[in-house]
């Protein structure tokens, strides 16, 4: 996370907000094995992508961040986050000649960061999910649905709710699933974050109907991911002397699969924010 020097030498509080999102992104790339994702080891199941395109990526959203915390400050409505989204998206994919790196991220990371300002701004001591779906929930849930999305073909084919569902509900997977897994993993090895942000993916992985996964893989690539990875926690996680080298077999295995449970990654950075500035 960032360090209180780089957070005191922030201009503004939406600065600091986008400088957390962004270093929550980076956390993420930096994070191995995990299983079929891209990080700072090798691209995993995505050969358009890089830890160097990733990063690129993510420093390219700073300031729209920045704006989105800034707009959700002032109170503004669903249909201005979302224009700032869509000039997010196309910033990133000129920067990425492109290739979709973030789009999920600056969806979900994105309301977020606009929900920490607004409550940072009005003093609101409700938690973000609940501003989410308090302030813009309906708008999210009745808004337009991209035709061509992965998230919207698994919703069409296989009936997934997606990102728009979890959002529109106030992220309630951030909350049951992924920051308990974080305390969880914590507790095991309170000294090695890489490998508490390994377990975390693997439990979001265990858990989450990954739309990403269903339009890869459908409904056995889903189950699939989903069963190596409670497999994975249940013979003990990041607890076990042999951790890495289990999470390593399950990356390559995802890997030759073309797997990649990209929405998990998405959630692993949102919760990592989360944790950065208070649930």
């Amino acid at each position: 996370m960032l360090s209180a020097a780089r957070v005191s030498a922030l201009s503004t509080p939406a600065d600091a907000l986008a400088a957390t999102a962004v270093s929550c992104l980076r956390l993420e790339v930096a994070t191995y094995p995990k299983p079929g994702l891209v990080s700072h080891v090798d691209p995993g199941a995505h050969a358009d992508m890089d830890a160097a395109l990733l990063n690129r990526s993510a420093d390219t959203l700073e300031p729209y961040f920045a704006d989105l915390a800034e707009a959700g400050g002032r109170g503004a409505g669903m249909d201005t986050l979302r224009a700032i989204g869509l000039a997010a998206e196309a910033a990133m994919l000129a920067a990425t000649g492109g290739v979709n790196t973030h789009r999920g991220a600056i969806f979900g990371l994105g309301l977020l960061v606009a929900a920490a300002g607004f409550r940072d701004a009005s003093g609101d001591c409700r938690r973000l999910g609940r501003l989410v779906a308090d302030r813009w929930g309906a708008a999210i849930a009745n808004g337009p649905i991209p035709l061509h999305s992965h998230g919207s073909a698994a919703l069409r084919q296989y009936r997934a709710g997606g990102a728009r569902r979890e959002a529109a509900l106030g992220f309630p997977t951030l909350y049951a699933l992924g920051l308990p897994a974080l305390r969880e993993a914590e507790a095991i090895r309170p000294d090695d974050p890489e490998a508490v942000r390994v377990q975390l993916c693997l439990a979001l992985m265990a858990g989450v109907e990954d739309t990403n996964l269903l339009h890869r893989g459908g409904a056995a690539g889903l189950a699939y991911v989903q069963g190596a990875a409670r497999a994975f926690l249940a013979a003990g996680g990041i607890a076990s002397a042999d951790w890495r080298a289990r999470a390593q077999a399950l990356h390559i295995a995802f890997t030759r699969r073309n797997l990649s449970p990209g929405g998990c990654a998405d959630l692993l950075a949102m919760t990592l924010f989360l944790d950065g500035v208070g649930p």
